[in-house]
């Protein structure tokens, strides 16, 4: 399993989409943390939202746009081997969850790597390394990780998973929202299995999202067990 990850953590840093995300996030992080005050003079902002302003930009980033992030990188993680024809060779290597844990486990620590250097950065300008809303973002950043490898194991070509990856991170936040803050009562309770709604309030109910990625992570466990190679 730790082969697997460290084949899958370093195969994403040397992929150009891997740094064009990466630029983009430290890009964000730099400018947010660097023009925040400049931005809401003028606005009127509570002491613990002044505190967390250097963060907006990156958490706006983050929210809208990082399942497509997550798809555009990890979308093929696991039919990539198959398409490939290695899936064959793993299997018969090593166990099925350990293969699919290894996947997830290098994804995993390639987001945290960039999420740390990003908050780094804004903490630089902030003066502060705010964990809460970095435990916050990894949870996220989790959940997100776990779709990615969930449609990998369910669509076998990834060409199409390629595809649906872009739908998914496009429509992903726009539905999250729409779920979170609608007042139809046929749809609002969708909202108990949606990530978004365990960040809208300052607690820690963001550890459930936790639980919400290991669900998926169970679902594609049981579907991969079930594939044949």
């Amino acid at each position: 399993m730790i082969a697997i990850g460290k084949r899958e953590f370093i195969g994403m840093f040397k992929s150009v989409k891997s740094i064009i995300i990466i630029a983009v996030l430290l890009l964000t992080a730099f400018y947010s943390a660097k023009y925040s005050e400049i931005l809401t003079a003028g606005i009127s902002l509570t002491e613990t939202e002044m505190e967390d302003i250097h963060t907006g930009g990156l958490l706006f980033l983050l929210l809208l746009f990082g399942q497509l992030f997550v798809m555009g990188l990890s979308h093929d993680s696991i039919n990539r081997e198959s398409h490939e024809r290695t899936m064959r060779f793993l299997v018969t290597r090593t166990s099925r969850p350990r293969i699919l844990l290894g996947k997830f486990a290098g994804a995993w620590l390639f987001w945290v790597v960039c999420i740390v250097i990003s908050f780094l950065l804004i903490s630089i300008f902030s003066l502060n390394f705010n964990l809460f809303i970095f435990s916050q973002v990894i949870a996220l950043g989790t959940f997100q990780i776990a779709v990615a490898m969930l449609l990998s194991i369910v669509i076998p070509k990834p060409s199409v998973t390629m595809f649906l990856g872009i739908l998914i991170g496009m429509l992903f936040p726009i539905v999250s929202f729409w779920i979170v803050f609608t007042g139809n009562k046929w749809i609002s309770w969708l909202k108990f299995g949606n990530p978004y709604y365990y960040l809208v309030e300052d607690n820690y109910l963001f550890l459930v999202i936790f639980g919400l990625a290991g669900l998926i992570m169970a679902a594609a466990m049981v579907i991969f067990n079930r594939r044949e190679f």
